[in-house]
């Protein structure tokens, strides 16, 4: 197994040489990977759609209604950009997948900028509702 120096240089040369989005996406994934496989007792598969809504949820309580800008300086601009973070940690063997994993598992899972819109509290609306 890598250390974490190791692996911590690995994947900033990954995203030097790849040149599209920064080391913190792919840390990024590396943690919710972890979260969403922490309440197993042996290593299981995660769908790439099961990955994306980790990925939300921990990116959401982590950053807030920052999530999307969060996301967006590291280059990610959609569940597809997730999925390249994971094949480009794939193809560097920090992560495996079997043969039917594909790249479009992570297409348009979920709208990319409504699920991190910054929502925005409307007293009118809310004062018009109890009228």
């Amino acid at each position: 197994m890598a250390s974490k120096k190791d692996i911590n240089l690995l994947i900033t040369e990954i995203a030097r040489r790849k040149g599209v989005f920064k080391p913190e996406a792919y840390f990024f994934v590396l943690q919710a990977l972890e979260a969403a496989t922490s309440d197993f007792e042996e290593k299981k598969h995660i769908t790439g759609e099961d990955l994306l809504e980790v990925i939300r949820e921990v990116g959401q309580e982590r950053y807030g209604p920052m999530t999307g800008d969060v996301f967006n300086s590291w280059g990610v601009r959609s569940t597809l950009d997730f999925g390249r973070v994971v094949f480009h940690l794939v193809d560097a063997r920090l992560l495996g997948k079997r043969d039917q994993d594909s790249l479009t598992d992570f297409l348009d899972i979920f709208d990319f900028q409504e699920a991190f819109a910054l929502r925005v509290f409307d007293a009118q609306r809310v004062f018009e509702a109890k009228g």
